[in-house]
């Protein structure tokens, strides 16, 4: 089978070309901009399916994790074939699923930091210099934004706990990774991801990372009983492991935030195992373990 998406680093232009091929191969698919980063660069966002009760799935929050910005494009990719073709992926009729439900994917929440880990510190406009200062021209440590923000790190939930944390590690002020900003959604990349949930209210959100080939489900008292129900069934497809929060990891994070402003089901999946950024050697291995888990995200 031919794809559109190609297996190699998505940088930014790879991503948007690759965006605009889905796009007219598939007309269905509906693509917008969800906001800029602080470079400027256009946060994507791609929808499938009828325009209510919608899943949200997103990825590429760190840069060395563009991994998951591939998995996510492939991911599209199969789900639009199988539609057009009224097709069934993993037994499960996506077209029919499609019907009743809307489906919003987020590539690439950091397309900033994606590309300075992929192409250098030549890539951040007007922070190149501060980009090579605060990480010793050394990039192959790069998670953050181009200003050194973790953007997993800057969402308002125990976004206080979180800095405290950052602290004692050793982390107070703009890094290559774990800063948290300088205040809750403090920048332009989370605010767009807020936004959009705020907007539309998604009954389930995922957000892909790497790696570990584990499943974070819970976050503090909001914690919802469908979300573990979720994480049981999303565990058995995948094989992956169900891990619950601890040390530096345990707030500010998307899927913190998301349990706790909206009292619904949320999850991370670190995909694959070994050091990031994983190899594309690898790409077909850990896509292969988690399709099924994300069909089954998109349709329960």
């Amino acid at each position: 089978m031919s794809f559109i998406i190609p297996c190699y680093p998505p940088d930014y232009k790879t991503l948007s070309v690759g965006i605009s091929n889905l796009k007219c191969s598939y007309p269905f698919l509906r693509t917008g901009i969800l906001g800029r980063s602080l470079c400027l660069r256009k946060i994507y966002s791609l929808r499938l399916g009828r325009a209510e009760n919608p899943v949200l799935i997103t990825a590429g929050f760190h840069a060395q994790e563009w991994i998951t910005s591939l998995v996510l494009l492939r991911f599209i990719e199969r789900v639009c074939q199988a539609a057009q073709k009224r097709n069934t992926l993993c037994g499960i009729d996506v077209g029919g699923a499609l019907n009743r439900r809307e489906v919003i994917f987020i590539p690439c929440i950091n397309p900033d930091g994606t590309e300075i880990a992929l192409k250098g510190s030549c890539t951040a406009g007007k922070y190149r210099n501060f980009v090579e200062k605060i990480s010793n021209k050394d990039l192959s440590h790069w998670n953050a934004n181009a200003r050194g923000v973790d953007i997993n790190h800057n969402f308002n939930a125990g976004w206080q706990i979180s800095r405290k944390l950052e602290n004692e590690a050793g982390i107070t002020g703009p890094s290559p990774r774990r800063f948290g900003g300088a205040a809750p959604e403090s920048e332009p990349e989370t605010q767009a991801l807020t936004n959009l949930c705020r907007n539309r209210c998604p009954r389930t959100a995922i957000a892909l990372h790497s790696q570990g080939e584990e499943i974070f489900y819970e976050y503090g008292k909001y914690t919802p009983e469908r979300g573990l129900h979720l994480a049981k069934i999303f565990s058995a497809s995948s094989g992956y492991t169900l891990v619950q929060n601890a040390g530096i990891y345990s707030h500010a994070g998307f899927k913190d935030w998301f349990i706790e402003e909206f009292h619904s089901p949320a999850f991370t999946f670190e995909l694959g195992k070994g050091k990031n950024p994983l190899p594309l050697s690898e790409f077909d291995s850990i896509y292969s373990k988690v399709e099924e888990m994300l069909i089954l995200a998109c349709i329960m």
